[in-house]
């Protein structure tokens, strides 16, 4: 018996496609459909578009997603074989501006992204639980991005104007036998100030490819100054500036603007002039400048979150100056010594300042821990915790003539220095007399440090070498007038400057940081 054909409807087969037609699909594939396209969108803005059928929207976003991954994939690569490289885009003010809509537009590409892809996956047919965790979830990661997005492009416009307005337009220049010299100026006078006179004066000499740097510390009442020939200063000071103790080295900034006509360019007659005496007493060409304005520095310290050192003497704080005596009155505290002691933006100022019961050459060791602490403690984590208050205190507190187009360099060569230890030649008494220095002396003594760090360099890791006369030279104690009016607890300050044989101590007998 032959079988008869079966009648009646036939049930048409449905096609369930769990990710574009998920209506007839179980809860629990639409559940993880919903968590499926929510991370897809996360990681790839547009993926989810193109995977439910949405491709012309989808192009868009793709591109932008897949420009910024290879955007980030080219800076790590970057990094890797040029440190230098990279931190010259990351020094680029207009780099930076285009960076910074780049990102705008690709936050902006992923919340876009992010929400067509929540309306798309139809939260009322998800389960409950689900439904209510997948949108937490959204909104969560949405908040983080344009929250991120805010901070990151404040921070990078914060990072283009202190470019912009701390470091100088032009060419950069070549160093001269493998090093860079900057002459480096403390001050209380900034930009546009009229009667500066440089508290503190140094050379700071840096290898050119390891960073390996000596500081070389000028005493501000060196006298005798000479210029080097075919300079301006030279022309108006034929046998150096050897007027008498009227003509300090501190005051050549001012002969410099009595001069104004000499000099030409965008860098201030007085500074061009201090430059030409530093290379006079140095032998060392300049071929920057930085000028550090002490009555700012309070707020970079305080931006920075305070500094901390080590101190073996008691520094005090002192009070006005009488007109009628031309003294301080009684101090109206004290800096205590000891281990790791923080200071805040006024007290470091104090503790770098204060000439009270010390002689000027102890206050310059002083004023070289303060900035060594501020180099060694300027982190990562500081920069990006405190970048924008540092950037913000910044240009009111150095200038330079440091072209944009070489802070990359500069910044590289600075954290080569900051893992090394940095060498001091000290040009202060008795190794060189202010009233009547020797500058053949001074110019050996420098080709002598120079060379000691270059073959400190040479031989890494290897102690450094240094000869006890020529570095970490202190002076004497202040006169016998200021000794005289001394009260209890100065004596540390002047037993730290000099033994009792009247012989140079090293730094660490004033300062010192870990």
């Amino acid at each position: 018996m032959e079988d008869q054909p079966r009648t009646g409807p036939r049930r048409r087969l449905q096609y369930v496609d769990p990710l574009r037609n998920p209506r007839n699909a179980p809860v629990r594939q639409r559940n993880l459909r919903g968590w499926i396209l929510l991370l897809c969108s996360a990681l790839l803005p547009g993926s989810a578009q193109s995977v439910l059928g949405a491709r012309r929207r989808a192009r868009l976003s793709l591109t932008i997603t897949l420009g910024s991954w290879a955007l980030l994939l080219g800076l790590a690569l970057w990094s890797l074989f040029s440190r230098r490289l990279l931190l010259g885009f990351g020094t680029n003010p207009v780099l930076i501006a285009v960076l910074m809509v780049w990102v705008v537009i690709a936050a902006a590409n992923w919340v876009l992204c992010m929400l067509d892809t929540v309306r798309r996956i139809r939260l009322v047919s998800l389960g409950r639980r689900t439904r209510g965790g997948l949108l937490a979830a959204a909104l969560v990661m949405v908040l983080v991005v344009c929250g991120g997005t805010v901070w990151g492009t404040s921070m990078l416009n914060s990072q283009r104007a202190l470019i912009s307005d701390v470091f100088a337009n032009g060419r950069g220049v070549k160093p001269v036998d493998g090093r860079y010299n900057i002459a480096l100026f403390g001050s209380d006078a900034g930009k546009g100030r009229t009667g500066v006179r440089p508290d503190s004066l140094s050379v700071v000499s840096i290898d050119a490819k390891t960073g390996k740097s000596v500081v070389i510390g000028v005493p501000r009442n060196l006298e005798n100054v000479p210029f080097p020939d075919g300079s301006e200063m030279k022309k108006a000071y034929p046998n150096g500036f050897n007027c008498g103790d009227e003509c300090l080295i501190n005051a050549v900034y001012q002969a410099g603007e009595q001069h104004k006509k000499l000099f030409s360019g965008d860098v201030p007659a007085g500074v061009q002039a201090t430059e030409q005496a530093l290379q006079g007493v140095t032998g060392l060409p300049i071929q920057y400048y930085a000028m550090i304005d002490l009555k700012g520095f309070q707020q970079l310290i305080d931006a920075m979150g305070g500094i901390t050192l080590t101190s073996k003497v008691r520094v005090p704080i002192s009070s006005k100056v009488n007109p009628a005596t031309g003294r301080h009155g009684k101090p109206l505290g004290w800096i205590e010594p000891g281990e790791n002691i923080h200071l805040d933006g006024r007290s470091a100022l104090w503790y770098a300042r204060s000439r009270e019961f010390a002689s000027d050459y102890a206050r310059m060791v002083r004023q070289r821990c303060v900035q060594e602490a501020m180099l060694k403690q300027m982190d990562p984590t500081t920069l990006i915790g405190r970048f924008q208050d540092i950037a913000k205190a910044a240009p009111n507190v150095v200038s330079t003539d440091i072209p944009e187009g070489q802070v990359n360099m500069f910044v590289d060569l600075a954290l080569k220095a900051k893992s090394q230890k940095m060498d001091r030649l000290n040009l202060t008494p008795p190794l060189i007399t202010p009233s009547r220095p020797d500058i053949g002396k001074i110019h050996s003594l420098v080709g002598d440090a120079i060379a000691q760090a270059e073959s400190d360099a040479q031989s890494a890791g290897s102690p450094l070498n240094a000869r006890p006369d020529a570095y970490e030279a202190l002076a004497p104690a202040g006169s016998g007038q200021a000794a005289a009016a001394a009260p209890a607890g100065a004596q540390d300050v002047r037993a730290a400057s000099t033994s009792s044989t009247g012989k140079q101590k090293d730094d660490a007998s004033i300062c010192s940081v870990s």
